[in-house]
């Protein structure tokens, strides 16, 4: 029997890696436009970073994470996300003391023991930022600005950024206490995991796909409307900054994210083209979570992209990849022996042609016994 893949990942195959690399490379130049640095973190780190980060009633740490225990008997997890371990080197490597705005992005695959289906796999890849330092909402503005500027030097059509405010630990007890009272009267209607959620973590209610739930809830009391003097500045701010900047946006008060850590200014970039798992990127601030790693008082704020829906929709649309000006191939042994002499012991040569046509890429293709230079 022929060993296959493990269900729930995939191969990036060719054709669609050049997809990939040019989604990464836009993505990189934008990054380095305004400022950020690359950090690439290990795949998996010890279980405690995630449970006290992510939050231990979330459906991440109760069942999606893989987690092993090491001969010492520590357990380990690969990351299914890519904040906390960015937080984790920057509180280790002390990089708060090395400038008061740390702004980092990276590349990289993340894991979730999730049900396999279109759009969500057990691994899959993201394209993350974090800001570390400051807490204003030009900042969170900046940073919405800088995700739509990355959607548009890829050319992706048909994104809708929602955003949304989660409130801070002062305001968000109140307004999840009034969630809890709405939702007791929901409750036989309500599927089963948002009814093991309603006292423990109401707000997750809120992003349930359900059918039902999602009907449960379109009369529940809204955040918005509970936020302290603070909250509601900050957020006003925002508003009138991305307003400002002509970043298109909507508000969503039902958007919720999956993650404990998010405070205030919280976003999702979804997609007309997607089936139910439309979001394309999502993030937010997460002023609470460096001094709850360990660190010292930190706000901080971040998003990340979803390669594989993202690459969906580049290949739904015109994408095409750039196909060979010239190649070599040979006609006959002598010519094949030196046509390697060609490409390898003589690189000057190709070295002239790459400078003056340096969109030009030059193979080399042996077919049978041919040798053809072709322009």
């Amino acid at each position: 029997m022929n060993i296959q893949a493990i269900k729930g990942v995939k191969d990036i195959l060719p054709g669609e890696v050049e997809v990939w690399q040019y989604i990464e490379n836009k993505a990189r130049a934008v990054f380095e436009t305004y400022g950020f640095s690359e950090i690439r973190a290990p795949i998996f780190e010890y279980t405690e970073l995630f449970s006290r980060s992510i939050g231990e009633t979330t459906d991440i740490v109760e069942k999606e994470m893989y987690t092993f225990e090491e001969s010492a008997g520590k357990k380990v997890t690969l990351r299914p996300e890519g904040t906390a371990p960015v937080v984790r080197a920057y509180i280790e490597h002390q990089l708060y003391n090395k400038s008061h705005i740390t702004k980092l992005y990276y590349f990289g695959p993340m894991f979730r023991h999730e049900r396999p289906q279109a759009g969500r796999y057990r691994q899959f890849y993201q394209i993350g930022a974090e800001v570390l330092g400051i807490d204003s909402p030009l900042l969170d503005a900046e940073v919405l600005s800088m995700l739509s500027n990355i959607m548009e030097a890829i050319d992706i059509k048909g994104l809708d950024l929602q955003i949304n405010s989660l409130g801070c630990k002062d305001c968000r007890p109140k307004y999840k206490e009034a969630l809890k009272q709405f939702l007791k009267d929901k409750h036989p209607v309500l599927c089963e995991n948002c009814q093991r959620r309603m006292d423990r973590n109401p707000l997750r209610v809120l992003d349930c796909k359900g059918k039902t739930c999602k009907d449960a809830v379109k009369d529940a009391p809204v955040i918005l409307d509970y936020l302290c003097d603070g909250c509601k500045k900050h957020f006003d701010k925002v508003n009138d900054t991305l307003n400002t900047l002509k970043v298109p946006y909507s508000m969503n008060p039902r958007l919720v994210r999956g993650l404990d850590y998010y405070t205030k200014t919280t976003f999702e970039l979804v997609s007309t083209n997607l089936g139910a798992q439309n979001a394309v990127a999502a993030g937010g601030r997460y002023d609470g979570l460096v001094e709850e790693l360990g660190g010292p008082k930190t706000p901080g704020i971040g998003f990340a992209i979803g390669m594989e829906r993202l690459a969906s929709l580049m290949e739904k649309g015109n994408f095409k990849t750039n196909k060979p000006d010239i190649f070599i191939a040979t006609l006959g042994a002598q010519a094949k022996y030196m046509s390697v002499i060609l490409m390898d012991s003589n690189p000057n040569h190709i070295l002239k042609i790459s400078k003056s046509h340096p969109i030009l890429k030059i193979p080399f293709y042996t077919l049978q016994d041919s040798f053809v230079l072709k322009f």
